[in-house]
């Protein structure tokens, strides 16, 4: 629907419902099936909310079909060379730990989905502790590997790529848009690195003279 021809409800002007799909982007990631309402009227206003957003800065990020949406910072410059206005939303620096995982569980997703079955990606702690287990040397200990497993759990879920179910904590769901984050380019650098880790994991140690 075009938001040049949307009518709104009964009672509700058009600035209050682009307030209403603006205001939760400035706050988060915004997916259709946890606010529906939202959802539907940031469909109604998209061309209002992009170009909001894009005074301060921002790009809507907008998929219909994996049901999310979410603002993203413009380029450093914009292509006249001049600097946009002050970055609102943060780039993190992620700690290795964390970007591994990431990229195993967006490997997970793609595999999941190129099976055909269900929309969700559920997995247990367990499951993604062998997940990474292979990646780190032989004999490491297992008491330190499942408390790193659960940092690096709480901070991909504190960035909103996971969920933790109700009532099942060691149960994640794999939300779906770590897929606009996690890129096949992002993969394919993150992959020479994991070679490089690998071939140092699996080298001998150096003999060392008496």
């Amino acid at each position: 629907m075009n938001a040049d021809n949307f009518e709104s409800a009964p009672g509700v002007k058009p600035s209050d419902e682009l307030s209403s799909a603006v205001v939760p982007l400035l706050k988060g990631v915004v997916y259709r099936e946890e606010s529906p309402d939202v959802w539907v009227a940031l469909l109604n206003r998209q061309a209002g909310v992009r170009d909001y957003v894009a005074v301060l800065g921002l790009d809507l990020m907008l998929d219909e079909a994996e049901g999310y949406a979410f603002l993203r910072s413009r380029s450093d410059t914009d292509d006249d060379g001049v600097a946009p206005v002050p970055r609102l939303v943060i780039r993190r620096q992620l700690s290795y730990p964390v970007s591994l995982l990431l990229a195993l569980l967006r490997k997970k997703l793609a595999e999941f989905d190129a099976g055909g079955g269900d929309t969700r990606l559920i997995l247990s702690r367990d499951q993604v502790v062998e997940l990474i287990r292979i990646f780190l040397p032989a004999g490491s200990n297992e008491v330190k590997l499942i408390d790193q497993v659960d940092t690096s759990l709480n901070k991909i879920a504190e960035l909103g790529f996971i969920r933790r179910l109700r009532g099942q904590q060691q149960m994640i769901e794999v939300r779906r848009i770590i897929k606009a984050f996690v890129d096949a380019q992002w993969l394919s650098d993150f992959d020479e690195r994991l070679a490089a880790y690998r071939r140092q994991i699996d080298q001998p140690p150096e003999a060392t003279d008496d």
